[in-house]
């Protein structure tokens, strides 16, 4: 059923109702940043240690987690090492390109204002590159609460009609079992699938609910049900609103712009030593009992260094990387597809070998033909097919949310942001992102898998799922590129696993070595999120230097508010 067109009435609501949230939240913020600006924005270092850092991957656990040494724990930034094995910082937090190449995103964490505790908190004093004198924190939630979500097209199936979603489209045994999960101890769930849960009930699997779910989140039907059950938990207050997605929260720009950038500026000004291009090929550990890293071991041009450690510094590793292996393709070009074994994967392995605590990587980097999935950025010259998607679903740019081709063999979705979605973006281009969850299938309009698919075929595809074959010539002229990224272990920390395979940020008996990753075990929250790496590198740095000035934020325990669970149960039994 598609949803009816605003109304001018609706649009005056529409303008009333953003102002006053923008008012409201300068007003909240304004009580606040004399405080933190002269706390944090101005802070000169107070240099209270001989030790050195050193912080092996450079993504957004890292540089938190440099953050909160300079911050908190008043370090020189010249004592804190960040060494990356890429040409960029950044992580899995990325976005590059311009109007001539086409832009790229691989991927778009998803932010969120309720459950992102330590995120909001750290990045409240970083400030923003866009709004001097303001943090990144006020830059986001300014411009999400002018641009709030409210998704009108989120399933679509194969005649191109908008599904009504507002029922989850449960049965009875689909509702007991849900329930009966949510009573469930996490012990009794080692290595079991979310298949294997609902396997009494293959109904669950046709439900809006799960179509709605599995793409906003990107699990899959093998995927673990100790993670489906953490982000039932976690994002319960999301269950009732996700036929709209209203608690998505927009950055600005890209993710690598609008988060990356600042905290790496910030981190630059005080002075931190940043290491790309160099690969850390092993880590020792001295003998005994306790975990206690002695040595790095680097390579940079084939030129191999060792690093030795002394008594009082510290080694914090980003343990396995979802990103890793990630292959680019063109316009007329596939990605190649690399299913080795990953460079996080090798050395979390290395380490694992040496000292009981450390995890194991198996579960999570042994199976790529079940991690991955692969996404694609379309970049094109006006916005002729923008304008088509948006008469379509009744969104205007970075109004919507993902739209989910429900009867695609590839399990396609789109999501078109705000524009530009680049700082270095025309006013006369356009650009939008995609994702499928089965590359190993056919198409069903372009009969070739998607993994094999070039950029354009892709698009044809897409064109097809939305009825808009009769524009496609027209279409195709205006696009500049289109990108796909094949992502062999994009989904690797969703894996079925028992409790002990990720181990903990500070492993028992650890002296001066903890991890930082979507791969370590922190209790009650759930990963593939921001929140999960600025928490495990606020534990890390937290334990490890002993600081107990702050407290860390904990999991807001959403699950356990009545009027939560009241609006979750209503949903679970509307018609």
């Amino acid at each position: 059923m598609r949803r009816k067109k605003c109304s001018c009435f609706d649009i005056a609501a529409f303008i009333t109702i953003t102002t006053a949230t923008a008012y409201y939240t300068k007003k909240c913020f304004d009580k606040k940043r004399k405080k933190h600006m002269k706390q944090f924005f101005n802070q000169k270092d107070k240099v209270d240690t001989d030790r050195d850092v050193y912080f092996i991957g450079g993504g957004l656990g890292s540089l938190a987690g440099a953050a909160y040494l300079i911050r908190d724990c008043r370090m020189s930034g010249e004592r804190i090492h960040i060494i990356e094995a890429l040409p960029v910082l950044g992580g899995s937090n990325d976005g590059a390109g311009d109007d001539h190449a086409g832009f790229v995103c691989r991927g778009g964490r998803m932010l969120n204002e309720e459950t992102y505790e330590n995120f909001w908190e750290l990045f409240q004093s970083i400030p923003s590159l866009e709004m001097p004198g303001r943090s990144v924190t006020e830059e986001i939630l300014n411009f999400d609460h002018l641009h709030p979500t409210h998704a009108m097209a989120r399933l679509i199936n194969k005649d191109g009609k908008i599904l009504d979603v507002r029922s989850m489209g449960f049965h009875r045994k689909d509702r007991l079992l849900l329930g009966k999960l949510m009573l469930m101890p996490e012990s009794k769930l080692d290595d079991m699938t979310i298949e294997g849960w609902f396997k009494e009930s293959k109904h669950f699997f046709t439900t809006n609910f799960w179509y709605m779910w599995q793409t906003t989140f990107a699990f899959q039907k093998w995927s673990s049900l100790l993670e489906f059950k953490r982000y039932m938990e976690r994002m319960i207050f999301e269950f009732s609103r996700i036929e709209t997605l209203e608690g998505v929260t927009r950055t600005r720009y890209n993710q690598y712009e609008s988060v990356i950038l600042p905290i790496k500026s910030y981190l630059e000004k005080r002075g931190v030593d940043f290491s790309i291009n160099a690969v850390v090929e092993d880590i020792d550990f001295a003998d005994g009992e306790k975990i206690t890293a002695t040595k790095i071991h680097t390579r940079r041009d084939g030129i191999k260094e060792e690093i030795s450690l002394k008594t009082k510094d510290l080694c914090i590793l980003t343990n396995g990387c979802m990103t890793d292996n990630a292959t680019l393709g063109g316009l007329h070009t596939p990605p190649k597809v690399d299913f080795s074994a990953p460079l996080s994967g090798k050395l979390w392995s290395r380490i694992a070998n040496k000292k009981p605590g450390l995890g194991n990587p198996e579960p999570f980097f042994d199976h790529p033909y079940d991690t991955n999935w692969e996404s694609f950025t379309v970049t094109l010259k006006g916005n002729i097919l923008l304008r088509k998607i948006e008469q379509f679903s009744g969104n205007i740019p970075g109004s919507g949310a993902l739209m989910t081709m429900k009867d695609s063999s590839w399990l396609m979705s789109i999501v078109v942001a705000a524009q530009p979605h680049f700082k270095s973006q025309p006013m006369d281009t356009t650009i939008f992102w995609g994702y499928g969850l089965y590359t190993d299938r056919i198409g069903d309009y372009v009969k070739k898998p998607m993994r094999e698919c070039t950029g354009e075929e892709i698009l044809i595809e897409l064109l097809h799922h939305l009825h808009f074959e009769t524009e496609e010539k027209r279409i195709l002229k205006d696009v500049i590129n289109v990108i796909p990224c094949m992502m062999p272990y994009i989904d690797a920390q969703f894996q079925p696993r028992k409790m002990k395979d990720r181990p903990y940020v500070v492993p028992k008996n650890s002296t001066n070595f903890a991890m930082v990753s979507q791969f370590v075990e922190i209790p009650e929250d759930m990963v593939f999120t921001e929140e999960y790496s600025v928490r495990a590198a606020r534990i890390a740095v937290y334990t490890l230097m002993k600081y107990k000035e702050k407290k860390i934020c904990p999991v807001t325990p959403y699950k356990k508010q009545p009027k939560v669970l009241w609006k979750a149960l209503r949903t679970a039994y509307r018609k």
